[in-house]
């Protein structure tokens, strides 16, 4: 009977472990996410990005300002000598006048609204881009603590079948009671480690939560892998091309420094002051003294009045020369910009390669040596050679390099998912 259960332990092992590495289960009826449906549901409730939306409403603002025209003045002045003894002296004026800007500035002050806008638009999609890699990424955390959670639970099902194997044999005398002792030791271990593994996965999901803008208490299943093939046909020539294209950050230096050269064109407009035109009515009542009397006299004036500032000191040299400061400023910046693009592209590239090569090393020769190795031992174990403190090493060494593969499966879909982010274009098609 002993033989009979050992074997019953060993059949179940490997393709139990085979079953997690491939898929993800899903919890009843319950409608799992997918990753393109968590991506979606991200860019629509992210509660940081919807935040930065509504400051559109600033930049629209802004333009709008900058096409007003100026609010006229009205003037009204009144006089009268009732207090100084002169009762029949009096006057009354009334003018309103109208400040007009000259050398363009009000389209000049448009197209900077119009850049400045542009740039804002440039910005949102950059934050769009950047949290896309945030959301994958933590979308690729959940679903490898979730995978770890499965593993651990199969070490718990295969050491309690390994358990019940000892117990088995220990009551046919086959084997001391210490090596079910050792299974018993080997089975809290693994119940130990599945609660750290849950605990991970509730933070990994957690974060993701967060990210998506779920409601509090919502906790809905992911649909994904982690071994879906990840092509990649493009050259690093090729990446470095489409992120100088695409890249939304480059695209708003690029708008900026455009900016920058409007400041300029607005400053030195701005040297050139602005006219100010009036019109005004004049009621002046008085009284003149004559050789033959005094006479009440009443005047009635319609005029113009023109104001312009003489320009002989100030022609706006200081505006000029912070505006040339602020382009100078977005032209570094945007160099600098272009090439830190090209090395994140170069380092995610890399990375990228590297995973590939370790996760081929697991697939060609670790994993399927390690699988051999096992069913070696535990056919061992069964026809009594080795002890079952080898059956647990063998088994705990399995595991851990089970874990290790789940991990280079993960390693290889973020570098996808970093090299997407750094090319600003979804690898599989379309930019983001």
């Amino acid at each position: 009977m002993g033989t009979t259960a050992s074997a019953r332990g060993a059949l179940l092992l490997v393709p139990g472990i085979i079953c997690i590495l491939s898929s993800t289960p899903v919890r009843g009826e319950e409608q799992a996410l997918s990753l393109p449906r968590v991506v979606e549901l991200s860019l629509q409730n992210n509660g940081d990005l919807n935040a930065f939306r509504e400051e559109k409403g600033i930049r629209d603002a802004g333009k709008v300002r900058a096409g007003l025209l100026p609010n006229p003045t009205l003037e009204l002045e009144a006089g009268t000598g009732a207090l100084t003894g002169s009762k029949d002296e009096n006057n009354l004026s009334i003018g309103i006048s109208q400040e007009f800007s000259l050398a363009g500035k009000r389209d000049k002050r448009l197209t900077i609204a119009a850049r400045d806008l542009e740039i804002y638009r440039w910005q949102l999609t950059d934050r769009e881009r950047v949290l896309r890699e945030e959301v994958k990424t933590a979308f690729h955390d959940a679903i490898l603590a979730q995978k770890r959670t499965d593993l651990a639970d199969r070490a718990i099902d295969l050491n309690r079948q390994l358990l019940e194997v000892t117990r088995e044999r220990l009551a046919a005398g086959d084997i001391p009671e210490l090596e079910m002792n050792l299974v018993k030791v080997e089975l809290a271990r693994s119940e130990g480690s599945r609660i750290d593994v849950a605990k991970e996965l509730s933070q990994s999901q957690a974060r993701l939560w967060t990210l998506i803008g779920l409601p509090g208490g919502e906790s809905p299943a992911l649909a994904g892998n982690l071994d879906a093939d990840v092509p990649m046909a493009t050259s690093l020539l090729d990446l470095k091309r489409l992120a100088g294209e695409n890249r939304p950050d480059i695209k708003a230096l690029e708008a900026e420094k455009s900016r920058g050269e409007a400041d300029i064109n607005l400053a030195r407009a701005e040297g050139v002051p602005d006219l100010t035109a009036g019109l005004f009515y004049s009621h002046e009542r008085r009284t003149d003294a004559t050789g033959a009397g005094e006479e009440k006299v009443r005047d009635n004036l319609l005029g113009i009045r023109l104001s312009l500032p003489l320009p002989l000191f100030d022609r706006n040299q200081a505006g000029i020369q912070e505006a040339r400061a602020r382009r100078s400023s977005a032209e570094s910046r945007l160099l600098a910009a272009t090439r830190n693009v090209e090395r994140d592209v170069e380092t995610a590239y890399a990375r990228y390669l590297n995973s590939e090569k370790v996760l081929s090393l697991y697939k060609a020769t670790i994993i399927p040596q390690l699988e051999e190795n096992l069913h070696l031992t535990q056919e061992a174990y069964r026809l009594g050679e080795v002890g079952i403190l080898a059956v647990i090493q063998e088994q705990k060494k399995f595991f851990e390099v089970s874990e290790g593969y789940l991990t280079a499966l993960h390693d290889r879909r973020t570098a996808f998912v970093k090299l997407e982010a750094a090319v600003a274009t979804e690898l599989t098609g379309g930019a983001q």
